[in-house]
């Protein structure tokens, strides 16, 4: 008996121990019932085709906005995709389509040469700034470089518009001022959005080849003539 109650007086005194209410848990131990959020919030699984199509032309309509007023933004970066520069350069190869160079043959290289020209050329550019040791990903290039082209389909119209009218040193020089005013915003809109992702040292390197890039598309324009 004796050596028994020795063995219990260790743990004699833990039926006085209680356990203050006010001691805070570490850890959550509640179990989500539904889903989360933030999956809520960007799956478009049960969203409605209307709505996603609505989604991504407000998207688009926000990148022209930000072609219009152009400054150094991300926004432009951050969620890109090619719809706009596909439509843009759809646009500009059916109004240079038809000219009086290409006559003799229906107008079809012409619409060829001006997808060769933009994507193409929207790829070596991307190729020259990732070579020069640029951050900003193959995709995001091609689309800023794509949506920066508006200035210049807007002049295509403008130009179009203003040879239905007439023709003349008149004409030619208004033509000239929209055309030349187009490629330094389109020049100047591109550089801006790329201004960021490019090392400080070497912007000319990669500023030069947009140069060329939109004065092709800036000839194009202002070389063009309707059929006789």
């Amino acid at each position: 008996m004796a050596a028994s109650e020795e063995a219990s007086r260790p743990f004699a005194g833990l039926s006085d121990v209680s356990i203050a209410e006010d001691i805070p848990v570490e850890g959550d131990i509640s179990v989500p019932v539904g889903p989360s959020r933030r999956d809520d919030e960007f799956s478009t699984l049960d969203e409605p085709v209307k709505d996603t199509i609505m989604r991504d032309l407000r998207a688009v309509g926000n990148k022209f906005i930000h072609v219009l007023y152009p400054k150094q933004s991300s926004a432009l970066l951050r969620d890109w995709d090619l719809w706009g520069p596909l439509l843009l350069c759809v646009t500009l190869a059916l109004l240079l389509q038809g000219g009086a160079a290409d006559h003799e043959d229906q107008g079809g290289p012409q619409f060829a040469e001006v997808f060769v020209i933009v994507w193409f050329g929207s790829i070596i550019i991307t190729l020259n700034s990732k070579l020069l040791g640029g951050t900003i990903s193959f995709f995001q290039s091609l689309c800023v470089l794509g949506y920066c082209i508006m200035p210049l389909t807007v002049a295509m119209v403008v130009c179009r518009i203003v040879l239905v009218i007439s023709s003349g040193r008149v004409v030619f020089a208004v033509r000239l001022a929209v055309v030349t005013a187009s490629f330094g915003w389109s020049t100047f809109a591109s550089t801006a959005f790329l201004a960021d992702s490019q090392p400080p040292n070497r912007k000319a390197l990669v500023v030069y080849p947009v140069f060329l890039f939109y004065f092709v598309i800036a000839w194009m324009i202002l070389t063009y003539s309707p059929q006789q």
